[in-house]
């Protein structure tokens, strides 16, 4: 064997994978295929707990389809009642070979009128079973042997007006393992039949009969066209017309064709493998209505593209770029209180933080959980701005999938919407905006403003000194001078340190704006990576929790598919 190929799942593998798929479909795709398919699960595993050594046979037919008559034909026996008053089967009826174990599946079935059977399926003639029972008097030896475990059971007719009778009808066609549909000349083309019950089971073609009972009434001649029209339409219901569910011609009255559907009956009794065949069938259509409520098409899933753009977008609703401008000036005024002009810094004081105004000059140490920034709520227009980065990240990662799968996925895009605005707060709160560090140039700079100041301070005193020795006329040397310069060394002092101030803080001033940007940039990068966590935990990981339970479902249809 090909290593590409594998092994046709068994039933336990395909109900695993149908109780998978049933799972993930739940509240994403139609309910009433999700309804059938626990239907279906629900009804595989009380089947499988009950006597598998029992293959149970349903016939089902319309009023005057001869059913009951058919029905006792088979048996051998005189058990359904036949008359001509219609409906002439108000109660499901048993026949029942091989007691243990029948009682229970008979009550699941719902079938109180029970007749145990002790002689086989007769051969030969419709009312061979007077004939039967003669010769095993007579040689006291059965006419033939007997099948395996097997229940027949003689229904209501599908088209009576009763309803009761239709709710049997119904209940139990989804719960036999074989089902025998019985037809008649007069209503064989009928569409409520067709439409209503072999259509819906074309599926079940493994477990499914079909009988023209009654065609002693028609000539010989014709029975060979009528055969075939009835051929064409269980073909256009989408059975197969060989094997099982090959039309076969009887009649209940003169025994034609009765003892080729008793063999039919004792083949699938024999196999017990019925029961199994059903339930697969069952799967299939389960499995069909679930593939057909999920859709065509893949999604195209989560790229590095969309993930930009719903960042850019909650990054623009969080007004990540007013928040970075505001770290720029933010430092750009620390700058000025370390390397400023040592006279005029105290006129800081007056200059609030723009970081401290929005409650982030904490430099990210503060617990997100408990603390909040001072930004303003968002706004309607900040609110649609977010929003629409969410729909449209939705709508990119569902692109390509079905509408049921679209739906789902936006609506886990939606999870978290009303604590977004929560979310992306607290991702800027942790953000960490460095807005108490210094960066090494401001202690040179501030180094050398104080070197300035001093020689300031010491110009000014060695000044006052010589001008409160001269208003005593203490005599005192004149100041030294510095060769090349005018003026007195004191003097020179005061005016190098007022010019040395000044430079150092234009200095720090362009130093100031190159680091401001440089902050700002960075406070940008930080507060988009952490809007992206955000947006990661509320929106990304949900869409992508959705796509992943689109995959596995995909994998348990596969499953079901094989």
């Amino acid at each position: 064997m090909s290593p590409a190929r594998q092994a046709a799942p068994t039933l336990s593998e395909r109900l695993t994978a149908l109780a998978r798929a049933t799972e993930l479909a739940s509240g994403r795709l139609d309910d009433e295929a999700v309804a059938a398919s626990r239907t279906v699960l629900d009804r595989a595993a009380e089947r499988r707990s009950l006597s598998a050594d029992h293959t149970v046979v349903g016939f089902f037919g319309a009023t005057g389809s001869g059913k009951s008559t058919l029905f006792n034909a088979v048996v051998g026996r005189d058990i359904a009642r036949a008359a001509a008053r219609r409906p002439t089967t108000s109660e499901p009826l048993a026949a029942v070979w091989g007691e243990p174990g029948s009682a229970a599946l008979l009550d699941w079935l719902g079938v109180t009128q029970r007749h145990h059977v002790d002689t086989p399926l007769p051969t030969g003639h419709a009312d061979a079973g007077r004939w039967t029972r003669v010769k095993e008097r007579i040689t006291g030896a059965p006419a033939a042997e007997a099948p395996g475990g097997l229940i027949l059971l003689d229904l209501p007719d599908f088209d009576s007006v009763s309803l009761h009778h239709r709710t049997i009808v119904q209940r139990l066609v989804g719960m036999v393992d074989v089902v025998v549909w019985v037809v008649d000349p007069q209503k064989y083309a009928d569409a409520v039949i067709h439409q209503e019950f072999i259509a819906p089971l074309a599926r079940h073609g493994a477990v499914t009969m079909v009988v023209m009972n009654q065609v002693d009434r028609l000539p010989a001649t014709e029975v060979p066209a009528v055969m075939a029209s009835l051929e064409e339409l269980v073909a256009q219901d989408g059975l197969p017309t060989t094997g099982l569910s090959k039309p076969v011609a009887v009649s209940a009255v003169t025994g034609e064709g009765v003892e080729a559907l008793r063999a039919r009956i004792r083949q699938v009794a024999d196999t017990r493998a019925a029961a199994g065949a059903r339930l697969d069938a069952d799967v299939d259509d389960a499995a069909a209505l679930l593939a057909e409520a999920s859709g065509d098409g893949e999604p195209a899933g989560i790229t590095e593209p969309a993930q930009e753009r719903l960042t850019n977008g909650l990054a623009q609703a969080a007004n990540v770029p007013g928040i970075a401008r505001a770290a720029g000036r933010s430092y750009a005024l620390h700058a000025a209180g370390h390397t400023g002009w040592i006279p005029t810094r105290w006129l800081l004081r007056f200059r609030k933080d723009p970081m401290r105004r929005l409650n982030l000059d904490r430099g990210g140490t503060v617990n997100p959980e408990v603390n909040r920034t001072s930004l303003p709520p968002m706004g309607a227009a900040q609110r649609a701005a977010a929003d629409s980065a969410v729909r449209t990240f939705a709508h990119d990662a569902a692109d390509g999938a079905a509408e049921p799968w679209t739906r789902s996925v936006r609506q886990a895009a939606r999870t978290h919407e009303q604590r977004l605005p929560d979310a992306i707060d607290q991702a800027v709160a942790r953000t960490d905006f460095r807005a108490g560090r210094n960066s090494w140039w401001w202690l040179v700079l501030d180094v050398v403003q104080w070197l300035a100041m001093l020689a300031v301070v010491a110009g000014l005193l060695w000044l006052l000194g010589l001008f409160l020795l001269e208003w005593f006329q203490v005599p005192v040397p004149p100041p030294p001078y510095v060769e090349g310069f005018p003026l007195p060394v004191p003097t020179l002092l005061v005016l190098a340190g007022v010019v040395l101030g000044i430079f150092t803080a234009l200095t720090g001033r362009i130093l100031a704006g190159f680091g401001a940007r440089m902050r700002e940039r960075s406070v940008r990068r930080r507060l988009r990576e952490s809007v992206a966590d955000a947006a990661r935990r509320t929106v990304v990981d949900p869409v992508r929790a959705e796509l992943e339970a689109f995959a596995a479902f995909r994998r348990a249809l596969a499953v079901l598919r094989r």
